[in-house]
């Protein structure tokens, strides 16, 4: 038998009072909340896409830097993994038996730190390396993001606020890596390549 972290003893509280207000709540808020906690990300993913469309109007620096987008996204999603096995914590249906608007995953379906939310807070903060506009429009969705799944009883508090800092970390460390190391000239020539319809518009 694995032998689990019972994350109930730093936010417990705080995570049944979410919980007990989600259970209180008007069903079309609920309903909302779930629906944006499944597919949500499916948003963050279109905004990296046209922000790599848009950068390409701009400089094949900024479409080059939207291109690794999906990939810094993913690093960062592998390094919250590689955290979450290491720690093993219990989902907290598990360790406080209470019902969640979001069926509890199965047992060693770990709860720390959370995934969803440290993809969508590498896709807000790379995204600010290609479009502040954006970059914004992804900070809030991040945001809703990780509310969603306290909310919907997946996650303690403290494993979205860990899940974004794993996150939102690994994307600014790889956007400034990228804007300090990979030159523009490097850009230039890749666009000078078969692959410049990926990096300009004309």
């Amino acid at each position: 038998m694995i032998l689990a972290f019972d994350g109930s003893r730093i936010d417990g509280p705080a995570y049944t009072g979410v919980v007990s207000l989600a259970h209180r709540s008007p069903g079309w808020l609920d309903e909302t909340v779930v629906t944006w906690s499944t597919y949500g990300l499916a948003l963050v993913a279109l905004l990296m896409a046209v922000g790599w469309w848009r950068a390409r109007h701009r400089s094949a620096t900024a479409a080059l830097t939207g291109l690794t987008a999906p990939v810094i996204v993913a690093v960062a999603y592998g390094a919250n993994s590689v955290l979450k096995f290491a720690v093993r914590e219990d989902r907290p249906c598990h360790s406080l038996h209470v019902s969640t608007l979001e069926a509890c995953p199965a047992p060693g379906d770990w709860s720390f730190p959370s995934n969803h939310a440290a993809i969508a807070a590498a896709a807000a903060v790379i995204l600010f390396f290609v479009s502040r506009r954006l970059g914004a429009v992804a900070v809030v969705a991040a945001c809703a993001m990780t509310a969603s799944r306290v909310w919907v009883g997946a996650h303690y508090p403290h494993d979205v606020l860990a899940g974004a800092v794993v996150g939102g970390l690994v994307a600014l460390c790889a956007g400034l890596f990228l804007r300090r190391e990979v030159p523009g000239a490097l850009a230039g020539h890749l666009a000078a390549t078969r692959l410049r319809p990926l990096l300009l518009a004309s």
